[in-house]
């Protein structure tokens, strides 16, 4: 799922709703059966949150990093090492993984940030600007990543500026602005709301527009 939307629409506060970083003031947010104000350990052992600045640890090196992380949600020792490690060849991290995070690069940083994030096996990762700071290789393993784990059952939540990416990625998309949730639906059914055949980039452009008439 992808949310859409304009500066200042919203996105990143609806983000910081649904993993319990703000309060809602009516309502309630479940993930996984869990509401994520009254349950929220066990909302948050399901639940993985990569926000657009995330904070890392930069006196640990990238493992350490990751053994600290998996160690928070639980993870057996026996089989801390081989998660790791499956992450580290993935994204390429065998060069770098045991320097100290202060010298890492953005892009670099990104990379450690998606590893910790999927460590524990989430059922829900929420991601804000998921792109940002990426070379084009790196930006590649991580829509395959998102993709296949989607495929696997995992709930991934987006917020993006980046419409090539929710069209190429999300299987449902929202539009918000000012708050208010425009239109949700896959893209066949928001070109049918807008009546525009063409990119999501028309379609996004003419309910926004709309809304601001």
């Amino acid at each position: 799922f992808a949310f859409l939307g304009p500066n200042g629409a919203g996105k990143t506060t609806t983000l910081k709703l649904l993993t319990g970083l703000l309060k809602p003031t009516v309502g309630k947010i479940e993930i996984a059966g869990y509401n994520i104000q009254t349950h929220p350990v066990d909302a948050k052992k399901l639940l993985a949150y990569i926000p657009d600045e995330p904070y890392l640890y930069e006196k640990l090196t990238g493992r350490e990093f990751l053994n600290f992380v998996s160690a928070l949600y639980g993870i057996p020792k026996s089989q801390t090492e081989d998660r790791i490690q499956e992450f580290v060849e993935y994204f390429e991290m065998n060069s770098y993984i045991d320097d100290l995070i202060q010298g890492y690069s953005h892009g670099m940083k990104q990379r450690l940030v998606f590893s910790a994030a999927f460590i524990h096996d989430p059922q829900v990762i929420v991601i804000d600007e998921p792109l940002v700071g990426l070379d084009p290789a790196s930006a590649r393993k991580v829509k395959q990543l998102l993709k296949t784990k989607s495929q696997q059952g995992l709930t991934v939540c987006v917020s993006t500026h980046t419409l090539s990416f929710a069209e190429e990625i999300a299987t449902r998309i929202g539009i918000i602005d000012k708050g208010l949730l425009l239109a949700v639906g896959n893209l066949k059914e928001l070109k049918t709301k807008s009546g525009i055949e063409g990119r999501l980039e028309e379609v996004f452009l003419k309910i926004t527009r709309e809304q601001n008439a």
